[in-house]
């Protein structure tokens, strides 16, 4: 487990792929059926809850190719890839037992899963599964003769939702014994997890795999937290106390209220895709610079535009944006799991792509700081920094006012500084009370630079 652990603070980028019938209707997955009202704040698209079941029965998806989207992934330098294998709907990209309601039951009658496992294998990157406890069509998780929307958040005060348990057992041994090497799973068990019994999928999974990594949300027994479409403010901690959570019917009355005239311009405008210092949706406790031992691993998952799955928004964060979000998020000793979704024949968007290769070709010069590498102390509003050992990496994330950016004493007793792609010497300012370097003239800012510390 350690040597696991070790592997994926390593890793630092990974790609996740949400995907699935839905992607013939341009819509989000799951939530337009169960609240819809969130598809109208995020800026998609709203659908009636038996047309969007429909979908599974003409999902076709002929071009897709495992292959190719590893190829995509680990060319733009993701470590690892981790795929949508139920959401909260119940459709199954896998050939799940005990269902219909799956992609080898469609016209297209291929396993996603076990395809993209192999394809993953043979690249050597590592194979991630995200699998949702939620389920919008078996009817031992809520009375499926009402809409999704007035019970999604589960009915465990049924009788039949042993039986749902054990279905999902099911899928989950399935899942950790057909596929081969898994290295992560991926819960997105959304709220009040102590109804699917955590202790027991926990002590299940572990019986598995011993080594399998997996996420904080289907109990507090994961190894990693996971901040959603944003940054921390700062380095996450292992948290002391009980963590609050807002329950279903909360969440739903919230969301409700957002929804109102005057309301949804203002939240929709914060849900933008554009904003330089987003905030993740579920809070954290943070320290500047903590102890090693204080740390808390974590991982931020992050949509290109603003929807998980494929959609026509027009809404795409510039790809130099999503450098300096990545640069902030491994600064804070976190991994940056970037989404795409791809489209109803199983392509990546031609957008999604263009932002994968200015990824890869920024990575190409400044990988080694990001690779390996752990949370560094602040450096001011213009950068952050990074450390592995006798190195550390100022990032410059824009401009400033004097032309010069202040390494922090805790880095250490410092060396030589040049920067990565030129290997030009950058002067050091050594005079006052705090060190500074110059930034090179002709910094525009366009992208992150790195700095090379020798310390």
């Amino acid at each position: 487990m350690e040597d696991k652990l070790r592997w994926y603070q390593e890793a630092k980028l990974g790609l996740f792929i949400h995907w699935g019938p839905y992607s013939q209707a341009g819509v989000e997955a799951s939530w337009p059926i169960m609240v819809p009202e969130i598809s109208t704040l995020s800026g998609g698209s709203v659908i009636a809850q038996d047309k969007y079941e429909a979908l599974a029965a003409t999902f076709h998806p002929v071009e897709f190719d495992a292959h190719q989207w590893v190829k995509a992934a680990k060319n733009a330098g993701m470590r690892y890839l981790v795929i949508t294998a139920k959401h909260h709907d119940g459709y199954c990209m896998f050939d799940a037992p005990g269902t219909e309601y799956k992609i080898t039951n469609s016209p297209f009658r291929r396993d996603v899963v076990a395809e993209l496992s192999a394809a993953c294998a043979t690249a050597g990157m590592r194979f991630g599964i995200y699998y949702s406890p939620p389920d919008m069509h078996h009817p031992g998780y809520r009375d499926t003769s009402k809409p999704a929307k007035k019970n999604w958040y589960g009915e465990p005060e049924r009788a039949a939702w042993a039986e749902y348990l054990d279905y999902m057992e099911r899928h989950l041994r399935h899942l950790l014994t057909a596929y081969g090497d898994v290295d992560l799973l991926w819960f997105d068990g959304l709220f009040e997890h102590d109804k699917y019994q955590p202790a027991r999928f926990h002590r299940i999974i572990r019986d598995l795999r011993p080594n399998i990594l997996i996420n904080d949300r289907l109990g507090p027994m994961g190894d990693f937290v996971t901040p959603e479409q944003g940054i921390p403010d700062a380095v996450p901690v292992r948290r002391t106390g009980k963590k609050k959570e807002i329950s279903a019917k909360a969440f739903s009355w919230t969301i409700k209220v957002l929804n109102l005239p005057g309301v949804r311009q203002f939240v929709s405008k914060k849900l933008g895709a554009l904003s330089e210092n987003l905030r993740p949706l579920t809070v954290f406790p943070t320290e500047p610079f903590p102890r090693e031992d204080r740390f808390q691993p974590w991982e931020t998952c992050m949509t290109m535009n603003r929807t998980w799955a494929y959609s026509e928004d027009p809404l795409w964060k510039p790809s130099e944006l999503l450098l300096r979000l990545m640069a902030k998020v491994v600064a804070r000793g976190g991994n940056f799991l970037l989404n795409v979704g791809p489209d109803r024949l199983g392509r990546f968007p031609p957008q999604a792509m263009e932002r994968l290769e200015e990824i890869r070709r920024w990575m190409s010069t400044n990988g080694e700081a990001i690779y390996g590498t752990s949370y560094g102390p602040p450096a001011g509003d213009n950068a952050v920094s990074t450390r592995k050992s006798g190195t550390a990496y100022l990032i410059a994330l824009g401009k400033s006012d004097t032309g010069k950016l202040t390494i922090p004493a805790e880095l250490g007793t410092v060396g030589r500084a040049s920067a990565l792609g030129t290997g030009d010497v950058t002067e050091i300012d050594r005079s006052g009370d705090d060190l500074r370097l110059t930034l090179p003239n002709d910094f525009e800012a366009k992208v992150p630079l790195v700095i090379k510390l020798e310390v």
